[in-house]
């Protein structure tokens, strides 16, 4: 069996169930390092650099000469690579990706970078690594991407284009399917995703404040953690509808399901803020749709792929708050069309967005980076 090694940088978060599921379903013998753009860690928590003076050294050269390309980190994740007979990399993050590009052309291993959202569009993120995606596009076997939109940023950056291949998540749709055929749903508009810029949160709840004053029997779920919360905690009340909108904090997978189940239509307002920022695909609304709830979002990034407009769900411009609102009173004025757009939603996820062709197609990917190492060999 081929020998993976995923590289990402966090140890584990909620928000990053699509690297997790990389984690729990390739079907490769994995090694996993993490610990920031480049790897310091080993699975089990040891360091990657082995020795005290390394790893002093390491640290001297990071934070008190500020430097990027750091010699000892790259020889000890070469040594790595090769002590583990490593058959491919999988950077998660096209920062990683850079980062890690010059250590798989050393130990000769195969690298694939998996582009998530910021990594490709985030204006000083791109300004930060621009240089060192150059050189490893020119290494790597494979660039992914998970939207159009994204693919067409890469390609733009430098990326070749016979490298880039599109390859949006996939979802589990056994967890996320509808309870039974429903046309009777609660009057709940649910979110669930970070409270950050890019998911514009404040949008939501303007647009559900214009609801309320033609439904005022409406309501708003927004699960989640983050930055802009409290903000639009201060937002509800402001508006005078603290009492109509419950912010149940981050929830546990099957919490979320459930709200899935009893809820009328989802709803995200993804926006490009200033800083270029975008999404990927949002695995939320890929949820949703697999639950058969009809989606109420924007035109942004993969969501115009995942969201078949006026078939699985409503799009609107990005900040249009009146057209939102006009589409969410739609949503619960006609039930019956609502119902339909959610089976027609959850089709649309079943033929495109299921979590084990998503991971058949990555594996694919992989090994063809296995196979034309080889022949070049």
């Amino acid at each position: 069996m081929a020998k993976l090694c995923i590289i990402k940088p966090n140890p584990s978060t909620y928000s990053e169930t699509f690297i997790q599921s990389h984690v729990d379903f390739l079907p490769m013998e994995k090694k996993i390092l993490y610990g920031g753009v480049f790897p310091l860690y080993k699975e089990d928590g040891s360091f990657l650099i082995p020795t005290f003076w390394g790893i002093a050294s390491y640290l001297f050269q990071k934070r008190a000469l500020k430097k990027r390309d750091i010699p000892v980190r790259t020889k000890a994740l070469v040594s790595y690579l090769r002590k583990e007979k490593v058959d491919v990399v999988l950077a998660e993050y096209g920062t990683t990706g850079a980062m890690v590009a010059e250590a798989c052309k050393l130990a000769d291993v195969p690298l694939v970078i998996h582009f998530h959202g910021a990594d490709a569009h985030h204006h000083s993120t791109i300004n930060e690594y621009q240089d060192w995606y150059r050189r490893a596009f020119q290494y790597a076997s494979t660039i992914i991407g998970v939207s159009n939109d994204m693919i067409n940023s890469l390609q733009r950056l430098g990326a070749p284009r016979e490298k880039l291949v599109l390859n949006p998540y996939g979802i589990n749709t056994e967890r996320f399917a509808p309870a039974h055929e429903n046309t009777n749903r609660s009057n709940s508009f649910l979110f669930v995703g970070r409270f950050v810029s890019k998911k514009s949160p404040q949008t939501t709840i303007k647009a559900f404040y214009e609801v309320l004053k033609r439904s005022p029997e409406a309501r708003l779920i927004m699960a989640g953690g983050g930055p802009l919360l409290e903000e639009s905690k201060t937002l509800t009340q402001e508006l005078g509808i603290a009492d109509k909108v419950n912010f149940p904090g981050v929830l546990p997978s099957d919490e979320i399901s459930q709200l899935l189940k009893q809820s009328c239509c989802f709803v995200q307002h993804s926006v490009t803020p200033p800083d270029g920022d975008m999404e990927g695909t949002p695995n939320t609304i890929l949820e949703a749709a697999a639950a058969a709830l009809p989606v109420v979002s924007t035109r942004h990034a993969g969501i115009k792929e995942a969201v078949i407009e006026g078939k699985t769900g409503y799009l609107v411009d990005e900040y249009d708050t009146t057209g939102m609102a006009e589409k969410m009173v739609a949503i619960l004025s006609s039930p019956e069309q609502a119902a339909e757009m959610g089976r027609e939603g959850r089709k649309h996820i079943m033929q495109n967005y299921t979590l084990s062709d998503r991971i058949a197609r990555l594996n694919a990917i992989l090994e063809e980076a296995i196979a034309k190492k080889h022949n070049h060999s």
